[in-house]
């Protein structure tokens, strides 16, 4: 499927990539990286599908795109399980659509898809890519490519701390340290926070829960959100915050949005929990997944669920 993603690549003059909505690092590190991959070896328009994300701009912009452009183009979904979640639902109008993803299988909606949960990210996966398929074609990787792709990788990997890293992740970052971008640039730019995002996970830090079950709890309002002025993605660089709490075993950040409903997010040190966020409209990985709330009845619900899985895990 490599060799089909270089094939298909080669055969359209025009495509546009598309990620997740709500993107995260890797969202848009694959999906800016392997547009910059493309254009800087084929002189070929490669446009970047969804919503701009002010959080994440330091990496890449996203572009207008008309409406008529995706039924003559290429399509590539990067880094998206299930179509509920695609960040542009014009890519159904694509002329022809590819998908890469590192995610678990939850919807077949690609003719062509490139899907291996073994890799970190889907920023790793454009890496070795590259080192095994297109590079024996003389294609080139810049410093540009290099810095938004190991953006990805440092996202997804939690920074090298999460067990989805491997010496294979490893070679990726090798090969991309052999570029010249200012990494400690963009450490900054990925972990800064401001004065009102540490207040606000300080009233945070001083409300959360942990069960006996080890099961933590987290729940950010609307109020909260605007007494603080930090905005729901922004929001998410407090998740980890509790992540070294003796005796956690898994817990759940529920972010209150303008409609009422929550965004889930989900964390593990074991227990499998994206068949959880399955249940809920959400996915992801077995220890780091994404939901929907739609009512604090629904939020009872998941933290229920995460019960029985904690406890059956020590079980």
């Amino acid at each position: 499927m490599k060799q089909k993603l270089f094939d298909t690549i080669n055969a359209h003059e025009h495509i546009i990539i598309c990620r997740h909505e709500r993107p995260d690092p890797d969202a848009i590190g694959s999906q800016a990286g392997l547009a910059r991959l493309i254009e800087i070896n084929t002189g070929k328009k490669v446009q970047l599908a969804g919503e701009e994300e002010p959080s994440l701009s330091f990496l890449s912009e996203m572009d207008t795109i008309d409406d008529g452009a995706f039924s003559n183009a290429l399509v590539i979904v990067c880094d998206t399980a299930n179509t509920g979640r695609i960040d542009d639902e014009r890519f159904k109008n694509a002329r022809e659509l590819f998908k890469v993803d590192h995610h678990p299988v939850v919807d077949d909606y690609a003719p062509f898809a490139w899907v291996d949960t073994t890799y970190s990210s889907t920023s790793e996966m454009i890496v070795h890519w590259y080192a095994e398929i297109a590079s024996a074609r003389g294609w080139k990787l810049d410093d540009e490519c290099a810095r938004l792709l190991y953006a990805g990788i440092v996202g997804d990997t939690g920074r090298f701390s999460h067990p989805n890293t491997t010496a294979r992740t490893f070679k990726a970052v090798q090969l991309l340290y052999e570029r010249a971008f200012d990494v400690r640039q963009l450490f900054q730019e990925m972990y800064k926070k401001p004065l009102s995002l540490l207040r606000l996970e300080g009233e945070v830090l001083s409300n959360f829960t942990l069960s006996e079950n080890g099961v933590g709890v987290i729940v950010l309002s609307q109020e909260q959100l605007r007494k603080y002025q930090v905005s729901v993605n922004e929001s998410s660089a407090i998740v980890h915050s509790v992540a070294n709490v003796e005796g956690i075993a898994a817990w759940v950040t529920f972010v209150e949005l303008e409609d009422k409903s929550y965004r889930v997010r989900l964390r593990s040190k074991g227990p499998v929990i994206n068949e959880l966020a399955a249940r809920f409209q959400g996915g992801g990985h077995p220890l780091a997944a994404g939901a929907t709330a739609e009512s604090d009845e629904e939020r009872a619900q998941v933290v229920d669920q995460l019960e029985e899985i904690c406890k059956a895990y020590r079980a």
